[in-house]
């Protein structure tokens, strides 16, 4: 099964990006679990779902007795083979989805347990769970581990027209190096790739391909609706866009065996 990280600056539309393509997976035929593991935690409505699962940092009780241990300490390996099941729920075209939630910083060390709680549930998902998994992420990457990038097949950074997307695309490229993540690729979104695509390619970044700018995209946002429940104009875009994902993953795997 494919399992897909999807980042970019905030804004650039990557949530409604991930949204589309764990639907559209769906309706491929694939077992979809879609994970919100955004500190923004807008997944579900760009996947047509009205009542998203709680965060699972909410679950502290559950955490402590996972994660935790007597003396402040807390286990690097807990339970968590069970956590889709009991805690996800079930959207539009069957997708499954669940929420990360967001893990305290500071000096105190009380939320170390549900950072290793949602690590393991992480590599779990990535590395045990037969689903096609799809992760809407913060531009910050280095949560994710070297333990749970192997079981990537491929990043895929967003960007919109402007230097602050391509300089976090840059950044995210170099993140994703540190930790191990093997492939990257990026979408461009809201605009032509004239400008932006010269830019990434140099980067050695290849472009799947282009979102163009759509009043109906940010119609369906404003009043919160999924884009494949809306009047969009543009999924055939993201269709393309999935079917050159696919075919990329596809040589990936076939390049690596050989």
């Amino acid at each position: 099964m494919i399992k897909i990280a999807i980042t970019g600056k905030g804004g650039v539309g990557k949530t409604t990006f991930s949204g589309v393509m764990s639907r559209l997976l769906a309706r491929d035929g694939y077992d979809v679990l879609a994970i919100d593991a955004d500190p923004d935690m807008n997944l579900a409505s760009s996947l047509g779902i009205a009542e998203p699962p709680r965060p699972l940092t909410d679950y502290k009780e559950l955490i402590e007795e996972r994660a935790g241990e007597p003396g402040g300490m807390f286990k690097y390996n807990p339970k968590v083979d069970d956590v889709v099941d009991k805690f996800g729920v079930i959207g539009p075209d069957g997708v499954k989805m669940l929420v990360m939630g967001t893990v305290e910083r500071g000096g105190s060390g009380c939320m170390c347990p549900a950072s290793s709680f949602l690590r393991a549930l992480l590599r779990h998902v990535v590395l045990k769970d037969s689903s096609a998994v799809i992760m809407d992420m913060e531009a910050g990457i280095e949560h994710l581990g070297r333990g749970t990038t192997k079981g990537i097949d491929l990043m895929i950074v967003v960007v919109e027209p402007g230097m602050r997307s391509i300089e976090t695309a840059e950044r995210i490229k170099r993140l994703a190096g540190e930790v191990g993540v093997k492939h990257l690729a990026a979408v461009i979104n809201k605009g032509t790739s004239s400008d932006v695509k010269p830019k990434l390619v140099e980067m050695g970044i290849p472009v799947l391909g282009e979102i163009p700018f759509s009043p109906d995209l940010m119609t369906a946002d404003f009043e919160g609706k999924a884009p494949l429940d809306a009047d969009v104009e543009n999924i055939g875009s993201f269709i393309a866009i999935k079917d050159s994902m696919l075919e990329m993953i596809k040589d990936f795997s076939e390049n690596e065996t050989e």
